[in-house]
């Protein structure tokens, strides 16, 4: 592919996310519109049984309204996020963007996210899963023997952007990256243009039609942003769009990366592990929290490969990081609804791994 029809297919692809986030609320009411018909289909003296069923799933499309409010708002400033370079783009007949066969999911997970990430409501597990993280870096930067504002950190797999900018927050050069076009256009919104605390609701868990002991629970809402989003205005904090592998080639460059719940999106997470132990300056440090759920696992025509956490340790070692923490059984959820009948917990892996200095490799040698 030329670097002209890459650059169209990627347009294409822009236009495409464009065109599912506004066919959110009409996709999610036409299954709402399904399940009513699916009642009208049984016999009377069900649809009498069920008749506070039905009343729930109206009261389920106005939480629905509430979650498309946003949607325009968010999309009114995704054309000039990236510099201008699709501000002027047109849905060409030829381009036929179309909406995203997968596309309804990830905009209902990016709702999940924005819990997880700026409500109050994901407090419990920010503290599970970016607190150990948060404490590992300024343990190994402590503000009185270092000056942060010179130590740079990257967040690979960024999502929204809170681990990223809670780090920047602490005097760090912080950088998240993140791939997902959902998730850069949502978080693009949340650290640029949210202007007071608990400005919106959002309804995180009104897909989960199952295993709800209420209706109440699927109607629980959430408000963001629990805080005030104000990157330093020294330029501390920032975010990149692209593929971690692709972005980021420059050798010895980054003081520290952080990774949670990231290494296992790739389809070979060997080359996550070199690429981060290339980018890393010597004795820079790696810090991981998550579990292995192998995002490419069962996606068909991918060659995933799946090792066990015992081969990745040996693999981290044997490209040359020095393994100096490691815990298992992390107790961490991800974005779960804490009402539900059904929860998920992973016992996820926490380690600290450092780039041996050229001194200390040539010593092992």
């Amino acid at each position: 592919m030329s670097g002209e029809e890459g650059i169209r297919e990627e347009r294409i692809y822009f236009l495409s996310v464009i065109q599912t986030f506004k066919s959110y609320k009409d996709l999610s009411h036409k299954r709402i519109q399904h399940k009513k018909k699916c009642v009208a289909s049984l016999p009377l003296h069900h649809r009498k049984l069920l008749s506070k069923y039905s009343e729930d799933l109206d009261m389920l499309k106005e939480g629905i309204d509430m979650n498309a409010e946003l949607i325009p708002l968010v999309l009114k400033h995704a054309y000039t996020m990236f510099d201008n370079v699709y501000s002027n783009m047109e849905i060409l007949p030829e381009q036929d963007a179309r909406i995203l066969t997968d596309g309804l999911d990830k905009v209902q997970s990016v709702f999940k996210q924005l819990m997880r990430d700026w409500s109050s409501l994901g407090v419990t597990e920010r503290k599970q899963c970016y607190q150990p993280i948060i404490e590992e870096i300024s343990l190994n930067f402590p503000a009185d023997q270092c000056d942060r504002s010179q130590i740079q950190v990257l967040v690979p797999g960024a999502g929204l952007g809170r681990l990223a900018f809670e780090i920047a927050s602490r005097g760090f050069i912080c950088q998240g990256n993140e791939f997902n076009l959902f998730m850069l256009i949502v978080s693009f919104y949340v650290l640029n243009l949210c202007q007071n605390i608990d400005e919106y609701v959002i309804y995180p868990w009104i897909h989960q039609y199952c295993n709800n002991h209420s209706i109440d629970d699927q109607l629980t809402s959430a408000r963001f942003p629990d805080i005030k989003p104000k990157p330093s205005e020294d330029g501390g904090f920032s975010m990149t769009a692209g593929d971690f592998l692709e972005v980021y080639t420059t050798k010895n460059e980054w003081d520290c990366v952080a990774t949670c719940f990231f290494i296992d999106c790739a389809p070979n997470v060997v080359q996550f592990i070199e690429t981060i132990y290339d980018i890393l300056k010597p004795g820079g440090v790696w810090i991981n929290l998550g579990p292995l759920l192998y995002h490419y696992s069962d996606m068909k025509n991918e060659k995933s490969i799946e090792p066990s956490f015992k081969i990745v340790c040996e693999i981290i070692q044997k490209v040359g990081f020095k393994m100096e923490k490691c815990e298992t059984g992390v107790k961490t959820k991800y974005c779960q609804n804490p009402s539900s009948m059904l929860q998920y917990e992973y016992d996820s892996v926490f380690f600290v791994c450092r780039k041996l200095k050229n001194e200390e490799v040539n010593v092992d040698n």
